[in-house]
């Protein structure tokens, strides 16, 4: 297993929609149990494929954060099919964006359908944090960030510190690409 690298908001990666998992062979299920590891080791709750440079539909949710006992969780190919109840508001960090905590609405219940790493089909109903996570997961394999979910004045006041982000993953980005072998190695 290993931890991978974390991207962070400006990557251009982390903008782009996600693509259907088709193959759910050992590579994938090896690329999902890093996800975890990394997930874990950055203490967070959930991460999304984009977040460590891959285009997969596929996040993962340390569940037992939430549900204590609970083993972390894969969904692949994850749809909210629904978003139930009120609206409520909580506070949301991303691994994506260091240092940033802001209050978001968000519904506090969804119904999402996801395969697991075997490819079998499930709907599960989810409230509070786990409906939370999910939803928070499931933007970003739309390439939706929370901070766009704030108002025009809260991203306002919050541009410089969002800027100063994206600068360090672009020069993270002009780092990875000087490491990468080139095409005659």
């Amino acid at each position: 297993m290993a931890v991978w690298p974390i991207r962070k908001y400006g990557d251009p990666i982390l903008r782009k929609k996600a693509v259907k998992v088709e193959s759910f062979g050992e590579p994938f299920q090896q690329v999902a149990a890093d996800m975890i590891e990394t997930m874990q080791a950055a203490k967070g709750v959930g991460l999304a494929a984009n977040q460590i440079g891959l285009t997969h539909a596929l996040c993962v949710v340390d569940v037992g954060l939430i549900d204590e006992g609970a083993p972390p969780k894969a969904f692949v190919n994850p749809v909210i099919l629904q978003e139930n109840g009120k609206e409520v508001p909580y506070e949301e960090g991303c691994l994506s964006i260091p240092e940033i905590n802001e209050e978001v609405m968000r519904k506090e219940r969804a119904v999402v359908r996801y395969q697991d790493l075997t490819g079998a089909v499930h709907e599960q109903e989810c409230d509070g944090m786990l409906a939370r996570v999910l939803q928070h997961e499931i933007d970003h394999l739309n390439g939706v960030f929370f901070v766009d979910r704030l108002s025009a004045l809260r991203r306002k006041l919050l541009s410089k510190k969002l800027k100063a982000i994206a600068e360090e993953a672009a020069a993270e980005a002009r780092e990875r690409s000087k490491n990468a072998p080139s095409a005659g190695s």
